[in-house]
């Protein structure tokens, strides 16, 4: 029984996702280190903080006669200045850590590599993800494909309501808005299948709104992208139309054409059949006229 408990425990713990805290790229790796940090500052407070109020209620508890009871003392200029400076402390690190990290790590601002990024459309659907490669004519819905140790380069939008990018593992959670652009880069340095979710609460559907990140060697991934051009639907715009219907837990699939500018469309909304919210004009009233006026 011993044996078949710990051979348990192990299976769960391999089959653990630790997400942020075991990233495959630059941008992952580096919000890790600022979690750690910022996570090792504060308990530089915490545990001490935590330490002194159990040692001073242990200390002046009724029933110790050592300690010192001072009814009129008010006032100690040393005590004073260390209940100051640590918090002041750490307010300067943990800002210095947050401006450093914001400039490093803002998300439009390209990797540093001597490969060029791939670019990546992103559309958020309901409740679905489109991703379109402009420079290989294709595009996939919930599955997201991309060469390991190249630089991806997405452009964002959504084609309904608010929704937010996330890859835990790769970094940097985003969100997506109609009728705007956002810009992200992250890359994955090793090949392997991640997860990719909504991180923001969209509606019924929001549950199935997942998809998966296959990141590939450079040879398989232009193999697939080479596969991939001309094979399956086009989509075009009765194509667009039907996915953007509302619908949850969709299959991975794959376009083998896309019809020209289809993002530029979505971001102007001026795609077929896009639901994005309309705001009606108000009614007009008719004034009231009096009686014999």
């Amino acid at each position: 029984m011993r044996r078949i408990a710990i051979a348990a425990v192990v299976s769960l713990l391999t089959a653990c996702n630790r997400g942020i805290l075991d990233p495959v790229g630059p941008v992952g790796q580096a919000e890790k280190t600022i979690l750690i940090n910022s996570t090792a500052i504060m308990l530089a407070i915490i545990i001490p903080t935590v330490i002194a109020t159990v040692a001073f209620a242990w200390w002046f508890r009724r029933g110790n006669a050592k300690a010192t009871y001072r009814p009129d003392w008010e006032y100690s200029g040393a005590i004073e200045m260390v209940v100051w400076s640590i918090p002041a402390l750490t307010i300067m690190l943990l800002g210095g850590i947050a401006w450093i990290g914001s400039h490093d790590l803002e998300p439009s601002k390209p990797l540093p590599s001597s490969k060029p990024p791939l670019k990546v459309d992103v559309v958020s659907l309901d409740w679905k993800w489109l991703f379109i490669y402009p420079d290989q004519g294709i595009a996939s819905v919930n599955q997201l494909v991309v060469p390991a140790g190249t630089p991806v380069s997405f452009r964002l939008t959504s084609a309904t309501v608010w929704n937010s990018f996330f890859v835990p593992q790769m970094g940097t959670m985003i969100y997506t808005m109609p009728r705007m652009t956002t810009r992200l880069n992250l890359q994955a340095d090793r090949p392997g299948t991640y997860d990719g979710l909504s991180s923001h609460f969209s509606g019924d559907g929001f549950p199935g709104m997942q998809f998966k990140v296959q990141a590939l060697p450079e040879d398989q991934f232009a193999m697939w992208a080479q596969g991939s051009r001309g094979q399956g639907p086009a989509l075009d715009g009765a194509a667009y139309a039907e996915l953007s219907r509302p619908s949850s837990y969709v299959k991975p699939m794959t376009y083998g054409s896309v019809a020209p500018n289809l993002y530029d469309a979505i971001v102007a909304n001026t795609g077929p059949q896009l639901h994005l919210p309309q705001i009606a004009p108000p009614k007009r009233q008719a004034s009231a006229v009096p009686a014999g006026g």
